[in-house]
């Protein structure tokens, strides 16, 4: 995998902006693959299509590519808010494609946030735009990875290291039971998820039970959030992201 951006493919652009999509762009499509099946090259829509840039042939699945200079920030700005609610709540919504690069273009990391960590509390609703703004009344928003579980950022490339794709698809492949849930039922699981995240390796049922408060404002409508957390300790560990050790005491696998 060259880290490189082939810059003769802006030689015919000026502005900014479309110099870095074409750069990015070029080098996913010449170097990126699918994280999902390990299909190589990706393809890409046609333009201005709402959301994705580039599909998988082999198995069909669909990547929105985002870039950004130096550092990958914990919030990444977004289009439409109710475009990207729309797309997340579809079937077919994308998987996202995050890209940092240097000052000499090249990339420092690359990685995937599969579709299924996607839920509409880390889409971040921005002010409409103000009534002076050429286009008023507009509403963006952002992503905030946060929200997002350790284990649902998958790097192709980190710190400048190229990730074996052995090791990429298999991170990939392990998380794909959240699919197979419904909206709700994924929330909690996330939800509980990012909790045992800030915990050490190996971790107690009681240090879980003290993020019910924060569980509870999140999820107002429920009543039993110590029962839920149980439940959904219950399917980390059957998914094999956790492991039980004994009597209300885990262990993390990732």
């Amino acid at each position: 995998m060259n880290l490189h951006f082939n810059q003769s493919l802006a030689k015919n652009y000026t502005s900014k902006a479309q110099i870095i999509r074409v750069l990015s762009e070029g080098w996913v499509k010449e170097n990126g693959y699918c994280p999902s099946c390990n299909e190589q090259p990706l393809n890409e829509f046609t333009n201005n299509r709402p959301v994705a840039d580039f599909y998988c042939e082999n198995c069909h699945e669909q990547y929105e590519l985002k870039s950004k200079k130096a550092k990958l920030s914990n919030v990444v700005n977004d289009g439409a808010y109710k475009t990207m609610i729309e797309r997340i709540n579809s079937k077919d919504n994308p998987s996202f494609f995050f890209l940092t690069y240097s000052k000499e273009y090249s990339v420092n990391n690359f990685l995937i946030i599969p579709k299924h960590f996607f839920t509409p509390n880390i889409i971040v609703k921005r002010k409409p735009l103000s009534v002076t703004a050429k286009r008023a009344g507009w509403v963006g928003c952002n992503i905030d990875l946060r929200q997002v579980p350790e284990s649902g950022k998958v790097f192709l490339v980190k710190n400048q290291q190229v990730i074996p794709r052995e090791n990429v698809t298999q991170q990939f492949q392990k998380t794909l039971f959240l699919r197979k849930q419904s909206m709700a039922s994924r929330g909690w699981t996330l939800d509980v998820w990012q909790c045992i995240d800030r915990l050490d390796v190996s971790f107690s049922l009681n240090q879980v039970y003290a993020f019910a408060n924060e569980l509870q404002l999140k999820h107002p409508e429920n009543n039993h959030v110590k029962d839920k957390i149980r439940q959904q300790l219950q399917v980390l560990r059957d998914k094999g992201i956790i492991e039980f050790i004994s009597r209300g005491h885990y262990r993390k696998l990732y």
